[in-house]
């Protein structure tokens, strides 16, 4: 309808396929991550080249589809050498039941959040806030949903809301955490760091657990979608 009443637009595509269904007047297919369609946080240069090819399809009337790709790699895969975590951690242990969950969670948490507060003072800003619970209350709601509870907060009336945006919280505030000091690293060495290397990574694995064997078709749901990206679910 806007393109009918001389309004041209054009689109910032992240999936191919739906871009190719929904099949937009014009589209600049970008192969970053999803939630990042300029690409990395921070790097203005290359993200008003990619805001430039997008404007630039404006100006085009070939279509009645215009696809174009930018040429460039997702710069979010190629790892900074030399990269060092803002936080260093003890290995990993195994940890069964509820209270040995929320022990290790506390104890590196505990860790975690002075290194968290440095990312907050250096760049003013953070994404966590969606949990509708401080982090310190964190390792109790996550041991207590692993002992078969289904616990609540104010913000929000079910377990599986409550533990979708905490699981989120959770992930920002490690990767907020591990860039407060010096350069920023990749998103997969962020990744890897936190999917591998911390006890928050291994919880939300799981949780993931717990909740695709719940009753609980809410939590289930959540559980399987949101908790764990598919390529750091176990095989």
């Amino acid at each position: 309808m806007l393109e009918e009443r001389g309004l041209p637009t054009t689109a910032l595509a992240l999936v191919l396929p739906q871009v190719q269904n929904t099949r937009p007047p014009r589209a600049l297919m970008t192969p970053f991550m999803l939630g990042r369609p300029l690409g990395e946080p921070n790097d203005a240069g290359f993200q008003r080249r990619v805001l430039l090819q997008a404007l630039h399809l404006l100006e085009r009337e070939d279509g009645p589809v215009i696809l174009e790709h930018f040429p460039d790699d997702n710069p979010s895969w190629l790892d900074r050498p030399g990269w060092v975590p803002a936080v260093t951690l003890p290995p990993l242990g195994q940890y069964n039941g509820g209270a040995a969950w929320e022990a290790a969670f506390r104890a590196e948490l505990s860790l975690v959040l002075p290194v968290w507060d440095r990312f907050r003072a250096r760049f003013g800003r953070t994404t966590v806030g969606l949990a509708g619970q401080p982090p310190e209350a964190w390792p109790g709601f996550a041991a207590a949903l692993l002992d078969g509870a289904l616990p609540t907060v104010p913000s929000h009336d079910t377990s599986a809301l409550a533990m979708r945006f905490l699981a989120d919280d959770l992930k920002a505030l490690y990767g907020e955490a591990v860039q407060a000091d010096g350069g920023p690293p990749s998103a997969r060495q962020i990744d890897q760091w936190f999917w591998y290397a911390t006890v928050a990574g291994q919880l939300l694995i799981a949780l993931r657990r717990v909740a695709m064997e719940s009753d609980n078709n809410a939590l289930k749901t959540v559980g399987g979608r949101f908790f764990v990206p598919t390529p750091f679910v176990p095989k």
